[in-house]
Formats: C-alpha cells, sequence, structure tokens
C-alpha cells in the first residue's frame, strides 16, 4: 500500500498534465477510503455535489505515507499543486497537506492528554465515595474479548423485578450516583458503561449505522445473559434511551417496562428545519470543516487544556452534583471518561446526520415494537430537547400503554436536575411493574 502510494505521489509531481492511469488512482484510492474513512468520506462527498472527479488518492498519499512523504515533499507537493490545470485538485492537495499534518497530531494525542484507565478509574471512585448503600462492582465477558464495566445494587431482592440503567452519549454509570440509593430501595439496579464508552471495552465499531447499532444492542443481551436476567426494567438516557428502545425491539420478551429519559435519536430530521430555524453560515462552515472529527475531539485536541475546557463550558454539571461535591470531581469524571478511545463516539458519529440528527430514526420503527411492552417517557420541563416523541409514540402504538411524564425544574440531565422527583417517578413506575 505504501509503495503505490509513493509512486502516484511521484507520478502526480512529475506529470503536468495529470494523465495517470484513472485504474491506478481507483485502486489506491479504494484502499484510502478504507484506511482513512473519516478523512475521505467528506471530501469525496464535496466534490460530488460540485460534479468534480475525485482526486483523493493523489491527495491522501500524504495522509497514510507521512514519512517517505515528507522526505521529498512539500515542495513536491506544491509542485504538483502548481502543475495540475485543475484548480480544485489544488485546493484538494492543499486540504490534505493540512490533514496529513493533523493526522500526525492524532497519533500524538495519547500522550498529550494527561489521562489513562487508572485516572478513569480513579475519577468514578471519587464519583461513587458518597453513595453509602453496598454495591458490587465487576467486569462482565461478552463476546471478542470485550467486557462490560457494570455496578450492582441489592442483588438480594431477587424476587423483584431488576432495574437496569443505559447511560447517554459521553456518560458513564457515575452520572447516576445521585439516584442510586433512591432507585436500590425496593429492588436490584444494574448501571452500565455502554461498549464504547467509560470503563468498558472500546473495540472497533462498524461504520454503518444499523451495523453499529446492532453491535450496541448485541452487547446489552450479551451482558444480560452473563448477569442472568430474565426479565428487566430498561431505562435509557439521551443515546442510552435510542438502544434501549433498539434493543426492545429486537428482544421483546426481555423487557417488563421501557423507560425513555430525554430520549436521543427519535424523530427524523423535518425537511424545512433549515428554514424553520436558520443556521448561520459560520456554523455551516465549522461543521463542514469538523465533519470529519468525532464530536468530542477538541477535548483531546485540548490534551492537558481539556479539564479546564469542560469546567468552562458545563459549570452546570459543579451546581447539579452540588449536594454531594463542592469540587471538580463531576468534571474530572466527565474528561476522563471522554479522552480515552473514542470508540463509541466513533459509533454513534456514524449513527448520526448533521446537526445531530439520527440516520435511523426511532419514530420510523416504534409501531413495530411489540404492543406488551409499556412505555413512559420522561423529559425536563426545561429541556431544549424536544419533548413531543412522547405524543408522538402514543399516537404511533394506540393500543399500547404509553405515558409521558415531565419534571418540573429539570433540564436534559433530568437525573441530576431534580434527582428526588425523577428517583420517586421512577420508583413509581418500577413498583407499577411488580
Amino acid at each position: 500500500m505504501r509503495a503505490d502510494v509513493s509512486r502516484f505521489l511521484e507520478e502526480a509531481c512529475s506529470d503536468g498534465d495529470r494523465t495517470i492511469h484513472s485504474d491506478k488512482e481507483h485502486t489506491v484510492q479504494k484502499q484510502l477510503f478504507e484506511e482513512h474513512p473519516l478523512i475521505m468520506t467528506p471530501l469525496y462527498k464535496s466534490q460530488e455535489k460540485v460534479n468534480s472527479p475525485p482526486h483523493c488518492a493523489l491527495l491522501s498519499c500524504m495522509v497514510c505515507n507521512w514519512g517517505s512523504f515528507m522526505k521529498s515533499s512539500k515542495r513536491n507537493v506544491f509542485r504538483a499543486s502548481n502543475r495540475a490545470k485543475n484548480c480544485r485538485l489544488a485546493q484538494e492537495i492543499f486540504i490534505l497537506y493540512c490533514c496529513c499534518r493533523l493526522g500526525w497530531l492524532f497519533s500524538w494525542l495519547p500522550a498529550w492528554c494527561p489521562t489513562s484507565l487508572l485516572h478513569l478509574k480513579e475519577a468514578e471512585d471519587k464519583m461513587l465515595k458518597c453513595i453509602a448503600s453496598t454495591y458490587n462492582k465487576r467486569y462482565v465477558y461478552i463476546s471478542n474479548g470485550n467486557k462490560i464495566w457494570t455496578l450492582t445494587f441489592s442483588p438480594d431482592l431477587s424476587h423483584k423485578t431488576p432495574l437496569v440503567l443505559l447511560h447517554g452519549f459521553g456518560g458513564g454509570v457515575g452520572l447516576w450516583a445521585l439516584n442510586f440509593e433512591d432507585l436500590c430501595e425496593n429492588r436490584p439496579v444494574h448501571a452500565v458503561d455502554l461498549l464504547g464508552f467509560g470503563r468498558s471495552s472500546r473495540p472497533h465499531f462498524d461504520t454503518d449505522a444499523q451495523e453499529a447499532e446492532n453491535q450496541f444492542v448485541e452487547s446489552i443481551e450479551e451482558w444480560r445473559k452473563e448477569v442472568g436476567l430474565e426479565k428487566m426494567i430498561l431505562l435509557g438516557h439521551n443515546l442510552g434511551g435510542f438502544l434501549a428502545a433498539a434493543y426492545s425491539l429486537k428482544y421483546p420478551s426481555r423487557v417488563k417496562h421501557l423507560i425513555l429519559v430525554e430520549p436521543w435519536g427519535f424523530p427524523e430530521r423535518p425537511d424545512n428545519a433549515e428554514h424553520e430555524r436558520p443556521i448561520p453560515i459560520w456554523i455551516k462552515a465549522l461543521g463542514a470543516i469538523l465533519s470529519p472529527f468525532n464530536p468530542l475531539a477538541g477535548l483531546r485536541i485540548a490534551g492537558p487544556f481539556g479539564l479546564s475546557l469542560v469546567q468552562r463550558l458545563r459549570p452546570d454539571f459543579k451546581r447539579k452534583y452540588s449536594s454531594m461535591f463542592d469540587d471538580n470531581t463531576v468534571a474530572e469524571y466527565i474528561y476522563h471518561c471522554n479522552v480515552q478511545s473514542p470508540s463509541g463516539e466513533t459509533a454513534f458519529k456514524n449513527m448520526t446526520i448533521p446537526y445531530g440528527w439520527a440516520k435511523r430514526p426511532m419514530l420510523q420503527r416504534i409501531p413495530q415494537m411489540d404492543r406488551d411492552i409499556p412505555i413512559t417517557v420522561v423529559y425536563g420541563a426545561r429541556s431544549c430537547i424536544d419533548g413531543n416523541s412522547g405524543s408522538t409514540i402514543q399516537s404511533l402504538r394506540p393500543n399500547s400503554y404509553v405515558k409521558t411524564i415531565a419534571i418540573l425544574g429539570a433540564g436534559h440531565y433530568v437525573y441530576a436536575d431534580q434527582p428526588e422527583d425523577f428517583n420517586q417517578k421512577v420508583k413509581d413506575i418500577c413498583d407499577s411493574v411488580d
């Protein structure tokens, strides 16, 4: 591969008439798409929009062949740019030259970020130190050598249907710290770090949205089998709500009640979304520049300044957990959760379309869900997330139990904004199950 790329670059630099054989370009281009999809796909799509032939192969030799490229390199790249008759080719060469340098930067990021799994463990321990209830912590091993980090409360209450908590995007088990003690009073409670997040394994996910979703769902099912749960009350927040619904679609016999807390990914992106709420040009431009990268890449690029970035951008988290901590414990936990290898984060990105909408909206599939599964949708009354999904679900399932609950004074993080009210509502739902 590297030899092919090097020869391709030399020919491109020496051939001002751009007479390189197309089959060679396509071969290199195919290999580059496989190795560097996050960089190659947006560039290729941008070329399709302007009906310009893809020259990504020539450019991307810099991305995957940095060492040998630099020997000849900057001079040859700009010589190729000057000789290229197609102005867009010159622009692309410059863009991917920059991407090459970013690729080198990103390979160095793990050393740049002051984090490790030990740092994450210590941050989680600090989040959980105020919990008086006894609980078990362990890894549950599933297929392909992966493992799911699990906290279990009140396992002795096995006669009650267990409650399983799935956190949202960028979260982990520690963010349920305000809820564990109330929720486990009269039933077992299991909280897991989703595959690709927190302290769970961070494997490679398929780039296809449906396959990535299925990997999440199968990891939950394998976890259930290993833990030995026959049935469960499944509660998910944000991305966890989307995955809880996806799991319920595939394994309805295992879910006695589905609780969706501020779920992500339910409505379709409306065709006139940009007309109803115009998006400023600068945001569109920034989105185009950042589109090859993961949502939280900036946190890792910030390196040792990432923690202060979390503190500045999300000071509300300190307020939410002020009854437990008076320092930056929560910010430290969020930071260390999200500067590890971005496995689940990458999967989430591949499941979205621009501006955070789901590629496979859940409302399109809700009518297929087993009619006997009761659904409760919990929203924060002050949340910026559209709360209409609850009523839409109800209209799509007219012969099934669907209830929507709004928590007054709560935003998107309902369970942390108004923990006492949230905990009581969830306990009432769980009691109705038994």
